[in-house]
């Protein structure tokens, strides 16, 4: 694999006398991935510890690089853009050289990725820092997101308070009593004893009427004594029967005509009606508790139709929210992220084929910081990992091919001394290098 400047890799390292390593070289120019195997404290992770000193400069100096008993470590390393980087001594002294001529750590800086060399502090940040890194390679991309995120939550919010709030009123409206045989609206007082006062006048014309027709019988009565009496005086009074005979006609028209009266009379007392106050008294007994009931009934009605208003609002809201969400989601997809499944969850954490970090594979996890890290500076085209035992075979074999794809290249460590390591390292030399299997 042939680097460029815009992508620098590692061809060859030695290291003597650095920690637990006593002598170990190595040549990784034609490799995507370089395992370093061997049992545990035989010097694997030393040979990192090398790397991460000789090119990230002090901050990674281990406390006490010289292998015991040693008097200076030494560790040199050859990198495709023709940069030679030393460290020698017990203070590691830096030397760099390049086509340009001597330089620095600062010419190192330009193309060495600081998260490259230290992969467990990016493997142990949380998962928003991790989210950050990520979105530090898109900042037009962390802008939008983070926008859209906080109007989700803010609607998410907003919708939780109103679906508790319509929860509450409709459970008060439910709990509420409602009694249908009251009217609608509470009653008046006044109103209620007008239509008394109304139907105490109409009984007091019935009674009148009824007085009238009793007048008239007994009018009746009178007028048939007068009669009958008429009769006997015409016997008696033969003398007087012109006048008595008129008496008696006038008598007989009379009778005749209040008989007529009392027969409409009597009709008419059949026929009323008398309006029945029970009712009404009642209700007027009773105003204050009717109108609680009513105003019971109102306030009942009151809850359930805010009830609803809030249900209804709280769907439009859920349409809102699911707007934003697919925006975010579309946002994203817009995107071409380091690895193929990578994203950001609605909270802002870094999520792999949609799982959260915690939920990942040991591989899936260091197949993403990889990628995350790659990203970062892009000038950089190595990482160092440690505990490739986290990938099998298989797993490692695929991992070589995804870095291969993207021009990049992993050093790496692993318990184990199988086919799938590139050099066994034991008391910290090599004592077995399998050239033939290169990934």
């Amino acid at each position: 694999m042939s680097g460029t400047k815009e992508n620098v890799k590692i061809t060859a390292l030695e290291v003597e006398n650095l920690k637990r390593v006593k002598a170990v070289a190595l040549s990784v120019q034609d490799r995507a991935l370089t395992v370093i195997g061997g049992r545990n404290g035989q010097g694997k992770t030393s040979v990192l510890d090398a790397i991460m000193w000789a090119l990230g400069g002090d901050r990674f100096k281990p406390t006490n690089p010289v292998r015991s008993g040693q008097d200076e470590a030494y560790v040199k390393i050859d990198l495709d853009n023709g940069v030679t980087v030393e460290r020698a001594g017990k203070n590691g002294t830096l030397k760099v050289t390049s086509s340009r001529g001597n330089g620095g750590q600062a010419l190192l800086n330009e193309f060495v990725n600081q998260f490259a060399l230290n992969i467990p502090r990016f493997m142990a940040a949380s998962s928003a820092e991790k989210a950050k890194m990520l979105l530090d390679v898109y900042p037009d991309l962390g802008k939008e997101l983070a926008r859209l995120n906080a109007e989700a939550k803010r609607l998410f919010d907003e919708r939780h308070a109103m679906g508790q709030i319509a929860d509450r009123k409709a459970k008060y409206a439910d709990e509420l009593p409602w009694d249908f045989s009251l009217p609608e609206e509470p009653l008046s007082g006044a109103e209620m004893a007008a239509k008394l006062q109304a139907a105490l006048s109409v009984n007091s014309r019935n009674q009148a009427r009824r007085q009238e027709a009793v007048q008239a019988e007994e009018s009746v009565k009178a007028a048939l004594y007068r009669t009958q009496s008429a009769q006997k005086r015409v016997g008696e009074l033969r003398q007087a029967l012109e006048e008595a005979e008129s008496a008696m006609e006038f008598a007989q028209r009379e009778h005749a005509r209040l008989q007529n009266e009392l027969g409409a009379a009597r009709k008419t007392a059949a026929e009323l009606q008398d309006e029945d106050t029970t009712a009404i008294q009642k209700e007027l007994e009773h105003i204050d508790s009717i109108n609680a009931a009513i105003r019971s009934n109102q306030s009942k009605k009151a809850a359930q139709d805010e009830a609803n208003y809030l249900k209804a609002q709280y769907q439009a809201m859920t349409e809102k929210l699911e707007a934003v969400r697919a925006d975010r989601i579309k946002l994203l997809a817009s995107v071409q992220m380091p690895l193929d499944g990578l994203s950001l969850d609605e909270s802002g954490d870094l999520i792999y084929r949609g799982q959260p970090w915690d939920c990942m594979s040991g591989a899936e996890q260091l197949r993403a910081a990889a990628a995350i890290c790659a990203a970062v500076n892009p000038k950089c085209g190595f990482v160092l990992l440690d505990k490739l035992e986290a990938m099998d075979p298989d797993s490692l074999a695929e991992f070589a091919g995804w870095l291969a794809e993207r021009n990049l290249q992993a050093i790496g460590t692993r318990v184990g001394t199988g086919d799938e390591c590139s050099i066994v390292i034991e008391n910290g030399e090599v004592v077995e290098k399998k050239e033939e299997f290169k990934f």
